[in-house]
């Protein structure tokens, strides 16, 4: 559990000088205006686009699986439009990191459904809240984070510096954060009537997994994670939606709690998480991110790869 990052004298030494530069950068571009952030992060994302032939492949390929009735060209201009988005995400992770609580007010659409939280809480219960990969996640977090501080489960970052900063700038909007292999800890803050965040939209492999539907696509690995926590007697699981709209604000909406979940039939159940999170991705899906390897593990291990 972290709740305090500690900042060592040995990132001052050769080895962290370009994550420095890199951080120095983007903290200078936050304090730009907004649009001129989104200029920046759409051109960025353009190059993405054009460059990085890898991670454009691999969402060609996530949207053409989901979304096979839409033509080749409805296709290739969401991804033109999914690459945007990420390089404004890269920009929206620095304001979501430093910006001042007035800046992130001024950019507060709606948030819906909180009371949803509040009644849960007040009946002594935490809340298991599923959200999906939107690519502004950082900025969702840090707008819900106006109305309550949450628990951030999350996988630590390898550079310790990057760790250093993105755990500073992620207790700004929550209480504290738990890595994904402390599970007892998020059971533990579940109990202890917190609203904590989970991610169970993408692919974590073979184990403790279903295969069942995403989208278009009828055999999806996805993780059984949900249930572990969601069997917790001391919280109810609920979900919620989060865009950006073409005003640059942000908007979140609460939905009830799952009922009689978990039933105790593990497929079904997971195929209920999916269908919420498909229901909060298809209100903007070029806000998501696609260049995850979503469907890298087949139920039959020799099956060929969708990313070949």
């Amino acid at each position: 559990m972290v709740t305090t990052p500690a900042f060592k004298w040995s990132f001052l030494t050769p080895r962290y000088w370009l994550t420095w530069i890199g951080v120095l950068f983007m903290y200078l571009i936050s304090w730009l205006p907004q649009r001129a952030q989104f200029f920046l992060g759409k051109q960025l994302g353009r190059l993405v686009h054009k460059f990085f032939k890898k991670r454009r492949y691999i969402a060609q390929v996530n949207i053409a699986l989901c979304f096979p009735h839409l033509s080749k060209q409805q296709q290739a201009d969401m991804v033109l439009k999914n690459m945007e988005n990420t390089g404004i995400a890269t920009l929206e992770t620095s304001m979501a990191w430093w910006w001042p609580q007035w800046r992130i007010n001024r950019v507060l659409g709606s948030i819906e459904g909180f009371e949803l939280i509040e009644e849960i809480q007040h009946q002594g219960k935490g809340v298991l809240l599923l959200v999906p990969h939107m690519l502004h996640l950082e900025m969702l977090s840090r707008v819900l984070g106006i109305k309550q501080q949450g628990i951030g489960f999350y996988r630590p970052h390898n550079n310790p510096l990057m760790e250093y900063f993105m755990t500073k700038g992620r207790l700004r909007s929550n209480e504290t954060l738990i890595s994904k292999r402390d599970v007892k800890g998020l059971i533990q803050a579940l109990k202890n009537k917190k609203m904590c965040y989970y991610l169970p939209d993408q692919d974590y492999g073979r184990n403790r997994c279903e295969f069942t539907s995403f989208f278009a696509v009828p055999d999806a690995a996805s993780t059984t994670g949900t249930l572990l926590f969601s069997s917790s007697k001391n919280c109810e699981t609920l979900s919620l939606s989060g865009i950006r709209d073409k005003y640059g604000k942000y908007h979140v909406k609460i939905y009830p709690a799952l009922t009689h979940f978990p039933s105790g039939d593990a497929k079904q159940d997971v195929t209920r998480v999916n269908k919420t999170m498909e229901q909060s991705i298809i209100l903007a899906p070029e806000q998501y991110m696609w260049l995850h390897r979503r469907f890298k593990t087949r139920p039959d291990e020799n099956a060929p790869s969708y990313y070949s």
